[in-house]
C-alpha cells in the first residue's frame, strides 16, 4: 500500500458473502433430506423445518444489529490512499475460509435427515436467508446515509465484520467499489 493507505472491504459485501452457499447447501440438504423417511417422518420434519427456518433467517436477520448501527454511527472518511477490495476478492476470501465450516453445516444437515427430515437442509437455509437479509438492512442504511461501509481486510480477519478485532468503520461515496449499497453487484460497468 502506498503512502500508509489500508485495505477495506465492504462490509454488506462481507455479511452477503455466506447468504448464497448457505441457501444452496440449505435447500441440497432438505432435497437429500426429503428423500430420507427418518424417524419422525416427512411431514413433521417438514412442519418442523419451516418454523426452524423463520426462526434461524430472524434470530441472523437480527444479530449484532448494534454493533453494526454503532460502528455505522461512528465511522470515519476512507483516505485518499486507502485500497478498496474487490467483490469477487472479498467473497472468495471469505468462502475459503468457511469452506470446512459449510461443508461440516452440510453434512450435518443431511445427518439430521435421519431423525428429523428436510429440518436441518431449512436451518441451514435460514441462517443464508438471514444473511441476506441482513444485507439488506445494511444497504438501506447505505442509502439512507448516501456513505458505504468498509472495514479493514486485517481486522475483519476470516470475515467478522463485527468481531473483536474490529475498532470501526471507515466509508465513501455510494460510488466507490464495485457493489451497490448491501452489497449485490454493480450492473453495467
Amino acid at each position: 500500500m502506498g503512502r500508509g493507505g489500508q485495505s477495506l472491504a465492504r462490509v454488506a459485501v462481507i455479511v452477503r458473502a455466506g447468504a448464497v452457499p448457505l441457501w444452496w447447501l440449505g435447500l441440497l440438504a432438505a432435497g437429500i433430506g426429503f428423500l430420507i423417511p427418518g424417524l419422525t417422518g416427512r411431514r413433521i420434519g417438514g412442519y418442523a423445518g419451516a418454523a426452524l427456518f423463520l426462526v434461524c433467517a430472524a434470530v441472523v436477520a437480527l444479530v449484532r444489529r448494534r454493533r453494526y448501527r454503532a460502528w455505522a454511527d461512528g465511522a470515519s472518511r476512507a483516505a485518499k490512499y486507502d485500497y478498496l477490495q474487490d467483490r469477487a476478492v472479498t467473497l472468495r476470501n471469505w468462502r475459503r475460509a468457511h469452506l470446512w465450516w459449510l461443508l461440516a453445516g452440510f453434512l450435518a444437515a443431511v445427518g439430521t435427515s435421519f431423525a428429523l427430515p428436510v429440518a436441518g437442509g431449512l436451518v441451514l437455509a435460514g441462517a443464508g436467508a438471514g444473511l441476506w437479509l441482513k444485507a439488506l438492512w445494511l444497504g438501506a442504511r447505505e442509502r439512507r446515509d448516501e456513505a458505504l461501509l468498509w472495514v479493514r481486510t486485517d481486522w475483519a480477519g476470516s470475515g467478522r465484520p463485527v468481531g473483536k478485532q474490529v475498532k470501526g468503520y471507515r466509508t465513501t461515496g455510494l460510488a466507490a467499489g464495485d457493489a451497490v449499497a448491501g452489497g449485490a453487484r454493480r450492473r453495467g460497468r
